[in-house]
C-alpha cells in the first residue's frame, strides 16, 4: 500500500479540523477546542477550527505547519510540527481574535499555565498526530514522522518534543514506538476537573 506524504494546503482545512478535534479529545468527551469555542454541536466546533487553520497569523493549528498522509488519493492522517518561537501564545490569541472567538481564552490559558513545561524555543514541537479510523497499522504515522524529522533536520533542529495527556495510553504508545522518551510529567487538579485527565507528559526525541 503506497502512502504519499505532502504538505497541507489551505484547501485541506476541513480535513485538518477533523484531525485536530479528534486529537484534542483523545477519547475524552471534550477537549480544549470544545472549551475555547463552547459549541453545543460538533459542526460548529469544526467550522471554527477550520477558520483557525487559515488565519493570517501562523498559530500552531495553521495549515502550513501540517503534513498530510494520503492513500489512493484520500487523506488518511496528519502531523503538525511547529516552532514555539513563531507559534506563540500571542499568535494563538490573535488568531482567535481574528475569527471572533476569543471570549473563553482566559480560562483556556489558566488551564494551560498549570501544565507549563517552559518549552525551549529552539525545540520543534509535534502535535495533532492522527489517522482516520480504518487506517491504523499501515505505517501512516511512521511515514508522517519520518518526513517531519527529515524536514526538521534540514531546518537545523536536533530535538523534537510532544505533549501527551496522562492516561492517553494509545497516543503515548505511538510516540514511544517512534522513538520518543518521557522527560517529565505535570499533574494538575484544574486540568483533571475540566478534561478528566490528571495532566500532561512531555516527550522528547533526539535525532
Amino acid at each position: 500500500m503506497n502512502i504519499k506524504i505532502r504538505k497541507a494546503l489551505n484547501t485541506d482545512a476541513e480535513f485538518l479540523a477533523k484531525m485536530i478535534l479528534q486529537s484534542s479529545r483523545a477519547d475524552k468527551k471534550i477537549g480544549i477546542f470544545d472549551l475555547i469555542f463552547e459549541s453545543k454541536e460538533d459542526d460548529a466546533t469544526l467550522k471554527n477550527i477550520e477558520k483557525l487553520t487559515t488565519t493570517v497569523g501562523k498559530n500552531q493549528c495553521h495549515y502550513s505547519n501540517f503534513l498530510i498522509a494520503e492513500i489512493d488519493g484520500k487523506s488518511v492522517g496528519s502531523l503538525c510540527s511547529y516552532e514555539p518561537r513563531i507559534a506563540t501564545r500571542e499568535t494563538f490569541l490573535n488568531s482567535l481574535k481574528e475569527i471572533g472567538s476569543d471570549s473563553h481564552t482566559e480560562e483556556f490559558f489558566e488551564i494551560l499555565d498549570t501544565c507549563n513545561f517552559g518549552l525551549n524555543k529552539s525545540t520543534l514541537i509535534f502535535d495533532f498526530m492522527e489517522e482516520l479510523e480504518g487506517h491504523m497499522n499501515v505505517g501512516v504515522l511512521k511515514a508522517l514522522m519520518q518526513k517531519s524529522l527529515l524536514t526538521a533536520r534540514l531546518k537545523g533542529y536536533r530535538i523534537a518534543q510532544a505533549m501527551v495527556e496522562i492516561g492517553s495510553l494509545e497516543t503515548l504508545l505511538y510516540y514511544k514506538k517512534l522513538g520518543f522518551k518521557e522527560v517529565r510529567q505535570i499533574e494538575s487538579g484544574l486540568y483533571k476537573e475540566k478534561f478528566g485527565r490528571p495532566g500532561l507528559i512531555l516527550l522528547s526525541f533526539e535525532f
